[in-house]
């Protein structure tokens, strides 16, 4: 970030500085162009291997649920069956009516939770069936998603390694020159880099226009005595003289060997 305290300097030297940053700004961006959607193809993958793994653990959490439910549902007909018979017994030895009405209740009892637990096994198996399909579709995903994610990463660091130590002397580089622009430039620069696609905040005037807009006569005039900082009534970019453009970029060009 610019300083509050610098030395004083003309309207040239702030346009030269701005020239600077903007070359320096370029070359960041183009290292980072290099690497593309990378980043973000690799986040996006890896949030969609997240996903897929806790669906996986959801998947088979439940089929160890249901074939816990599965059993216990396969207990219980054969205990009610056990007790059928054994009301079915008893009901050959009763003495009453009453005794013979309670233990039918009982038989009819057991009988609707022998149906229930059919049910519930039968539940069981369609979820349990269901999701060892999905189970396997979801492993096969993964698999193939690991394999993307894996070649996307090897291309991401062989561009990393390619310009990680340029991109890092270029970042120390602009933190210098950044310091060199005053405050109030410096805030107007930063907020055409994010407003502007391609991130040229300061272009030169070539031919009479800037970045393919026209640019009246008078302003071409007084954006060659490099007096006052124009900018372009069309984008708002910062409108240099071409010649002293020229000049720095080819002076960042030695110190950046690029």
């Amino acid at each position: 970030m610019a300083t509050a305290e610098k030395k004083k300097s003309t309207i040239e030297d702030q346009l030269r500085a701005l020239v600077r940053l903007q070359h320096i700004d370029n070359r960041i961006d183009q290292i980072r162009k290099l690497r593309g959607d990378l980043p973000e193809e690799i986040q996006d993958l890896e949030d969609e291997k997240a996903g897929l793994e806790t669906r996986l653990e959801n998947y088979e959490e439940e089929v160890k649920e249901k074939e816990v439910a599965k059993r216990q549902a396969e207990l219980d007909i054969k205990e009610a069956e056990g007790l059928i018979d054994k009301y079915e017994d008893q009901q050959l030895q009763v003495r009453n009516n009453r005794e013979y009405d309670a233990l039918t209740k009982e038989i009819e009892g057991q009988k609707e939770r022998i149906s229930n637990a059919r049910e519930t096994i039968e539940e069981a198996e369609k979820t349990i069936q269901s999701n060892e399909s999905s189970i396997e579709d979801t492993r096969e995903r993964l698999s193939e998603l690991e394999a993307v994610l894996g070649e996307k990463k090897a291309k991401l660091d062989e561009v990393l390694e390619d310009t990680e130590d340029e991109e890092t002397t270029l970042e120390e580089i602009r933190a210098e020159a950044e310091d060199e622009v005053d405050d109030r430039y410096l805030k107007a620069y930063s907020k055409l880099r994010d407003r502007l696609r391609d991130g040229r905040a300061v272009v030169p005037l070539k031919r009479g226009a800037a970045a393919g807009f026209a640019v009246p006569p008078q302003r071409q005039v007084e954006i060659r005595q490099r007096k006052r900082i124009i900018a372009c009534e069309h984008t708002g970019r910062i409108i240099v003289d071409q010649d002293l453009y020229n000049e720095t970029v080819d002076d960042m060009k030695e110190k950046l060997s690029v």
